[in-house]
């Protein structure tokens, strides 16, 4: 029997190892994340934005855009894939949907956070928060309408910026209680907080969000294994060097008249369609050609 992908990212929890998971905001982005050898790819919704609509995480992108951009991520890719399903679309009811559509996509995991909309990227300042009753009941809808068992849910808390850390504590607890397999509280602002947090939930594993020049800091993986975190989460690192790297090739080519300046900047023609498996694609289609 194949081994699903909720099923392999289950079995990453169990080990010892963090769970190191760069942020693809489209399908050649989490390609070329699976071909590093990373474990698995977090679907970012703040990429995903940037993306698919040229805006920011302010809540712009919707529903069936960030199903669609899962669909393509995990199609293309072998790993797990963790999602950003923002505030689950709406109420309780609606958790159910999304979570049955992210599991229709092949995802294993899928976060929800208790914002409200429009949310906002969690290290942005006027973000707001839906009571905490109203977060566990999605967490508790969360857990019911998975199909498969072994679908990670993910139950992610903004309080530390707008009520303390200690509202963000009690917060996740009340996920945890809820049926939450990973709690997930967002930008601790220190060392000692990010170790407080660990101290705080012995028995589910924590994801921690690494963003640069965020509001969290920069640990190495090693540090963040140290402390305890189980996820680590680099939602935003791929779109910004990216953005760099275009960027300046760009302004190159603007100045320059020629794309003479930029040769060293790509890969070649050859290098590009090797990456992205044409020679499979060609073989397989010969396959199908009887007798030839």
């Amino acid at each position: 029997m194949t081994k699903t992908k909720a099923k392999k990212l289950r079995e990453l929890l169990s080990t010892s190892d963090i769970i190191t998971a760069p942020g693809a905001y489209d399908a050649w982005s989490a390609r070329l994340i699976e071909r590093a050898g990373f474990p698995a790819v977090y679907m970012t919704g703040y990429g995903v934005s940037a993306s698919v609509l040229g805006k920011p995480d302010i809540g712009l992108v919707s529903f069936h855009e960030m199903v669609e951009m899962a669909r393509n991520i995990a199609e293309a890719t072998n790993v797990p894939v963790i999602a950003d399903a923002d505030n689950g679309y709406g109420g309780a009811l609606n958790v159910v949907r999304t979570v049955r559509a992210y599991e229709q996509a092949n995802v294993a995991g899928i976060q929800l956070e208790d914002q409200v909309m429009p949310k906002r990227c969690g290290h942005m300042e006027g973000k707001q928060l839906i009571p905490c009753e109203e977060m566990v009941a999605k967490v508790r809808a969360a857990v019911y309408a998975r199909r498969d068992p072994d679908t990670v849910i993910i139950a992610r808390t903004d309080a530390r910026a707008i009520s303390g850390l200690e509202d963000a504590l009690a917060r996740g607890h009340s996920f945890e209680d809820a049926g939450a397999d990973v709690i997930f509280i967002e930008a601790p602002q220190s060392v000692d907080e990010m170790k407080h947090v660990v101290d705080e939930f012995p028995n589910r594993p924590l994801l921690v969000n690494v963003v640069e020049h965020g509001k969290t800091p920069n640990l190495s993986q090693q540090d963040l294994a140290g402390l305890g975190f189980k996820i680590a989460i680099y939602p935003v690192m791929p779109v910004y060097v990216v953005t760099k790297a275009l960027n300046e090739a760009l302004a190159k080519l603007k100045v320059t008249g020629s794309n003479e300046a930029c040769l060293n900047d790509m890969v070649d023609f050859p290098s590009f369609n090797e990456l992205i498996g044409l020679g499979e694609m060609r073989k397989l289609e010969k396959s199908f050609t009887c007798g030839k």
